[in-house]
């Protein structure tokens, strides 16, 4: 009996151990077989392992207007004509001269800014030449050799004491070093270093408030693509009285800011939190032209030593004036946040405000760098001199006008647009001091589009706002009526670029991008201002590709997949709705030193437009096989190319 019960006592342990082996080895395989990297690769593309599996017919489905394709990185289904798509339309039917606007100007170079409004304004009162812009643009394109200056040696900025310069960090250090590094001996940005700036570095302010879109990704990509690295700063201010997590957000959460978190951590890009301040430090009004209206009798000081000089204006123990706004009038202050923004940054930290929607062609640094640098634009071709727009602006910090413009939108009641400043200027006979660059500098078709235009049309000769998103053939007329330059050279469609889809990786070779890859936590820097409204590192994105919702990127895989299914044929051009044209960035609004889409928020443009053509340029440029205008070539860490929209596909 007891032999019997260990008999099956036995059985029953070997056919555990059995099963068990089985389990083992089955989990085992399974294992094994997600491992595999061709399996891996496949699996996670959506495309391919469905078309392994059961065929093409599931999946992709042939309509009239083309072939249905759903990628990965997007919920949305894709319409794919395979002759003519994003995947080989060629970026141009002409060659593009890259580096066109010649070496960048010397770090100490500076615009002789009176000259710029002179020569294109003509005479204060009679603003002869105000409507003429294409002539503007060829004097701002062809003539820098009478606008752009290298003062004598003693007088550069870049030998002059940083300590005593108008920007904090102006150094690198806090402004602690005796002198900025020679400029032999400076740095360029490059890999995983911003380098170093021999002279001051100027600080960059753009303003913004909810998720990165579009406008954002484009306005970071046209500064990196064009503005000296190692001597600039991006400060992106969110809005962090509308939400107080709004850097957290951006840093930890969104999707499409994610790409430049390698510029946050190199220092190219500072992300800030914006509220707004209590109390705004003001220099004292020494010759009582600030409008401070300063009492003849001042407060008697109260139990921090601080006593009232002036409505909103006390004066602590240490005899520093403060600007104070009432609690009432901060309820006021979100009403228009953008237009107080602007005025009271560059009060406090100097340099430039950029809007968001607007597009960089030029180095800003020779205008930024005279020491009277104060400038914002005209307003479209309103004669009034005090009818200033301040999308593009300049002010020296703590200065007695950036003190009275910022006192005076406390004393309009609080009021900070542009022409109402601007006119309280002119009346105070102060306007002159706020030089007014016309449109041709930063809007060159805002004169055409109000209809104001004298002379000839610009080039390109675009009459709305909306032209440089379009794509189309034959949707815009007479774009080139002013063009006089020499033919642009032809090139074979069949070698064409197409795309970008590669970056330079870490080890400097060419690295495929791969969007639904989860993108590593990176301890981000940042200012003391920051330190409690961010945690001390950013972590991996919500979503498992960086891309918005309303657009999508293909990686290498699907795209090959693509091809041998047929998707992705050859090229044809008659098959296209969007074909190759001669548009290049060479012939963008040469001369001027941003474009203004002016709040095309709902625009995407569409293939083969001046913007698509933007994006291209930029795009060869960050994946190393491109300049950018100033003939450099990219050495930072890799950036995700644009994403496509599936309505132009």
């Amino acid at each position: 009996m007891a032999e019997s019960s260990r008999a099956r006592a036995f059985c029953t342990l070997l056919r555990n151990l059995v099963l068990a082996a089985g389990l083992y080895a089955i989990i085992y395989g399974f294992i094994t077989l997600v491992r595999d990297p061709a399996v891996a690769t496949k699996g996670k593309l959506g495309i391919p392992a469905f078309l392994d599996k059961t065929g093409p017919t599931e999946l992709i489905k042939t309509t009239k207007s083309g072939v249905q394709v759903k990628f990965a990185s997007s919920s949305k289904t894709v319409t794919i004509n395979p002759h003519a798509n994003v995947f080989n339309r060629p970026v141009s039917a002409v060659k593009a001269n890259d580096d066109y606007l010649g070496l960048r100007p010397h770090v100490d170079t500076e615009a002789d800014l009176h000259m710029l409004v002179e020569e294109c304004r003509g005479t204060y009162n009679g603003i002869e030449k105000m409507r003429n812009v294409f002539d503007c643009l060829q004097f701002f394109a062809n003539d820098e050799k009478r606008y752009y200056t290298l003062p004598e040696t003693s007088a550069r900025a870049s030998v002059q004491d940083p300590r005593n310069a108008e920007y904090v960090d102006a150094d690198g250090h806090d402004n602690s070093l005796s002198k900025y590094v020679p400029v032999d001996d400076a740095v360029p940005a490059n890999g995983s270093s911003i380098g170093t700036c021999p002279g001051p570095i100027i600080p960059y302010h753009v303003y913004w408030t909810g998720p990165a879109t579009w406008r954002v990704e484009v306005f970071i990509k046209s500064y990196l693509y064009t503005q000296n690295l190692a001597c600039s700063r991006l400060w992106l201010w969110l809005d962090s009285d509308k939400n107080p997590n709004a850097v957290r957000n951006m840093l930890e959460k969104d999707a499409l800011f994610v790409r430049f978190l390698p510029l946050v951590e190199r220092g190219d890009i500072l992300v800030k939190a914006w509220k707004f301040p209590k109390r705004i430090p003001l220099p004292k009004d020494e010759e009582d032209k600030n409008g401070f209206g300063y009492y003849s009798s001042p407060g008697k000081p109260n139990a921090k030593g601080e006593k009232a000089v002036a409505e909103n204006i006390v004066e602590d123990k240490h005899g520093q004036q403060w600007l104070v706004l009432t609690p009432k009038q901060m309820t006021f202050l979100p009403v228009a946040v953008s237009d107080a923004v602007r005025f009271v940054v560059l009060h406090i930290h100097g340099g430039a405000y950029f809007d968001m929607d607007v597009l960089m062609l030029r180095d800003m640094r020779p205008l930024l760098l005279p020491k009277e640098h104060a400038f914002a634009e005209r307003w479209a071709a309103h004669p009034h001199p005090g009818d200033y727009n301040t999308a593009i602006m300049s002010l020296t910090a703590n200065s007695s006008l950036s003190s009275y413009l910022l006192y005076g939108g406390i004393r309009m009641g609080l009021n900070f647009h542009p022409r109402v400043l601007g006119r309280m200027a002119w009346k105070d006979g102060r306007d002159q001091e706020f030089l007014m660059l016309e449109t041709a500098a930063f809007d060159p078709i805002w004169t055409e589009f109000n209809w104001d235009r004298e002379g000839r049309c610009t080039v390109p000769c675009l009459r709305d706002y909306g032209a440089a998103f379009k794509g189309k053939k034959g949707a815009l007329k007479d774009e080139w009526e002013s063009y006089d330059g020499p033919q642009l050279e032809a090139i074979d469609l069949s070698e064409a670029q197409v795309k970008e889809l590669r970056v330079r990786g870490a080890d400097e070779q060419m690295a495929e991008i791969d969007t639904a890859a989860p993108v590593p936590s990176r301890r981000i820097k940042r200012s003391r201002d920051d330190q409690d409204n961010v945690p001390a590192s950013a972590a991996e994105p919500t979503s498992k590709a960086d891309n918005p919702a309303d657009s999508f990127e293909a990686t290498l895989d699907e795209e090959q997949e693509l091809r041998k299914e047929g998707v992705i044929a050859d090229y044809v051009l008659s098959e296209d709705k969007f074909p190759p044209n001669n548009r290049t960035l060479e012939n963008f609004f040469r001369g001027a030193w941003t474009y203004h889409i002016h709040n095309q928020w709902l625009k995407h443009p569409e293939p083969s437009s001046w913007i698509s053509i933007l994006e291209h340029a930029q795009d060869g440029f960050f994946s190393g096989s491109r300049t950018n205008p100033y003939g450099e070539k990219w050495t930072g860490p890799a950036l995700v190319p644009y994403y496509y929209w599936p309505e132009y596909v």
